[in-house]
């Protein structure tokens, strides 16, 4: 998902060109139905060119039982758990962190960043780089891919959550802070403007200077602001994002398309 996405269209762009003319274009035309995940994915179809019929229909995800332990850390942890790709914005993220670490050292002192991850590109090794260069190796942690019980427990011990990506589908691991309460830090490029809307993300650009101004906002508020935030994406992730509801947009648009149904709402024509 993202795929056509303008940001990561420019990436690449001659040989995705090659392929658009060759074949890929193609088969997104004569596709029944194309699936986008939210509506700015839906947008970047049509500017494709595409007049397909597309249907919104999110991701679903499972809400996992949250810890009865309320007991205060010493240390507070940030998480971010996903690709270590450069469209993440990782490096911009560390240079934020440099600098809260620099204007707001005693509340900085009590977080740790954890960047968590599957490496794509060595983009992992300019990371650690970095970290060496500035000195952030006490408050960075570069924990490497983490799947299952590791992944949970990851999300368990985080207190909030962070995504400054220039581009994205729909995010999953968005989806899977909120489902363990967490508060989240994201750019508009996550495309979950519901998390604004509710109060359960702070909106940060991707910029250093945005994204430390996110940070410091997070760090600032209180133990009861920042749960009482995670607790808005929790129930956002329980309203929207279930996989009752995604089965049931599923099946009606197969219905749809095999000529036994309506066409639901989530279709765009």
């Amino acid at each position: 998902h993202g795929m056509l996405d303008p940001w990561a269209i420019r990436h690449s762009y001659w040989k995705k060109q090659i392929a658009a003319v060759m074949y890929e274009y193609r088969h997104l035309a004569n596709a029944a139905c194309l699936h986008a995940l939210c509506e700015p994915e839906a947008d970047a179809i049509r500017r494709y060119g595409l007049t397909t019929p597309v249907c919104v229909i999110p991701c679903g995800i499972d809400l996992p039982l949250l810890s009865l332990d309320s007991s205060p850390r010493r240390e507070k942890v940030l998480l971010f758990l996903g690709r270590l790709h450069p469209k993440k914005g990782l490096m911009n993220l560390l240079a934020a962190w440099r600098e809260v670490k620099y204007v707001a050292r005693s509340i900085a002192a009590e977080w740790t960043l954890w960047i968590a991850g599957w490496d794509q590109g060595n983009h992992e090794a300019d990371l650690q780089r970095y970290c060496a260069e500035q000195e952030l190796q006490s408050s960075v942690r570069l924990l490497g891919p983490k799947f299952g019980r590791e992944k949970e427990s990851a999300f368990r011990l985080a207190d909030a959550f962070v995504l400054p990506s220039f581009s994205e589908g729909l995010p999953v691991s968005i989806l899977e802070a909120w489902s363990y309460g967490l508060p989240v830090l994201m750019t508009s490029a996550c495309n979950l403007p519901q998390g604004f809307e509710t109060g359960s993300a702070v909106r940060i650009d991707s910029t250093p200077s945005g994204i430390m101004h996110g940070l410091l906002s997070l760090m600032t508020m209180s133990n009861k602001e920042r749960s009482q935030m995670g607790m808005h994406g929790r129930r956002l992730v329980e309203q929207d994002f279930s996989w009752a509801s995604h089965a049931e947009r599923m099946s009606s648009v197969y219905s749809w398309m095999s000529g036994e149904g309506a066409k639901p709402e989530c279709v765009l024509v």
